[in-house]
């Protein structure tokens, strides 16, 4: 599509690795992937958008 081969996107990957911490790929990866169901939903015309607050966040706020 862009024209990314391996090699490139090894250097991207390393790149987020260096920036984020291998600790937080998962969290990334995770809100990505909620984000692109929730924008394939939005454009499919469905009414519901999932948006749950983390059990972290919710404590927190009222702690």
């Amino acid at each position: 599509m862009f024209g990314f081969g391996m090699p490139e996107l090894i250097v991207i990957l390393v790149i987020v690795m260096v920036v984020f911490g291998a600790g937080k790929l998962p969290e990334i990866g995770n809100a990505l992937g909620k984000s692109i169901r929730n924008f394939k939903k939005a454009s499919e015309g469905k009414d519901e958008i999932e948006i749950k607050a983390r059990k972290d966040d919710a404590a927190k706020k009222e702690g």
